[in-house]
């Protein structure tokens, strides 16, 4: 028995012992992405920023599957693409994506390894990288795209008309709120320096949060004493009896609303894929800011005041 009991030791022993180097073996069939190195004569911030990207995926095989099997160089080194873009020219920007994603299109596994990663970066409201404007160019791209058909163009082609949607720089979508006495109104009636559109659930926990940011904002409190600023609170959802069971948790001096027809969402006049949702608008209800984080908006009112 003893014996035995050395035997087990000494077998797990040398499996022990063979992981590590099996590990090691697999680190080493891993692929290398190669960067780029810009030409020292480039010495603009911009102009660098510009051949980067332009250039970045010079040394990618995108026929080679094996790529999308290694996410910590392949995921990485999308990444690294998209955060060198803020330093770019919006043109150049445009551009890079669209030449990266017709290089993908050599190898269709690739290609869609990278579309989703764009969703997942650009698109996903819990994304860091969040950034529709980016994501527009994306889905322009596959909806002109020669590797989809008909069918797969569909959801692309969907995603794009909701984001072109209340752009930035662009006059938001009117429609019509209910208030809790029944009374009708409509956004573009409302007059404001500034104008926060909130689209909440009050049984949303992320909703409770931002709430409690807008209501315990000092920014925010004094813009709309000196009435620089509203904020009209919409609820969009179906339950109104939910809803209404928790007006009293509400600041007084905000707009409290829902969508009594629900065509916020059935008509997707905002691109509500989560809430809360904010928006801030100027006087002449043109986007300042879209879905923007709380401390987004609360910078932008404090700056704007300096």
């Amino acid at each position: 028995m003893k014996w035995f009991n050395l035997l087990v030791c000494l077998c797990v022993l040398t499996a022990c012992n063979h992981k590590p180097k099996e590990q090691e073996a697999e680190k080493a069939k891993a692929p290398v992405f190669e960067m780029v190195d810009v030409p020292a004569l480039i010495s603009d911030r911009m102009e660098r920023a510009n051949y980067l990207i332009d250039h970045y995926w010079d040394k990618f095989d995108f026929n080679d599957t094996t790529y999308i099997h290694y996410p910590e160089v392949t995921e990485q080194a999308f990444s690294n693409f998209l955060g060198f873009m803020p330093y770019a020219h919006p043109d150049k920007v445009s551009s890079a994506i669209k030449k990266m994603l017709t290089k993908a299109e050599a190898e269709p596994k690739v290609y869609a390894y990278f579309t989703d990663l764009y969703e997942h970066y650009l698109y996903d409201p819990n994304s860091q990288m969040r950034n529709e404007e980016l994501f527009i160019i994306v889905l322009e791209a596959m909806k002109e795209s020669p590797l989809l058909n008909e069918s797969e163009k569909i959801r692309p082609a969907h995603l794009l008309e909701v984001a072109l949607k209340n752009r930035l720089g662009e006059h938001a979508t009117d429609f019509i709120y209910t208030l809790p006495d029944g009374k009708k109104g409509k956004l573009y009636d409302l007059s404001a320096e500034y104008l926060i559109l909130y689209f909440y659930n009050p049984d949303c926990d992320a909703c409770r949060e931002t709430t409690l940011e807008l209501k315990q904002s000092s920014v925010i409190k004094g813009l709309m004493e000196s009435k620089k600023v509203k904020i009209l609170a919409v609820y969009p959802d179906e339950d109104v009896q939910a809803w209404k069971d928790h007006l009293g948790e509400m600041p007084a001096d905000w707009i409290l609303s829902y969508d009594k027809e629900v065509a916020l969402k059935e008509k997707e006049l905002y691109d509500l894929k989560a809430i809360p949702c904010l928006y801030l608008l100027n006087k002449e209800k043109v986007v300042v800011l879209k879905d923007a984080p709380f401390l987004q908006v609360e910078a932008f009112l404090y700056n704007s005041q300096l």
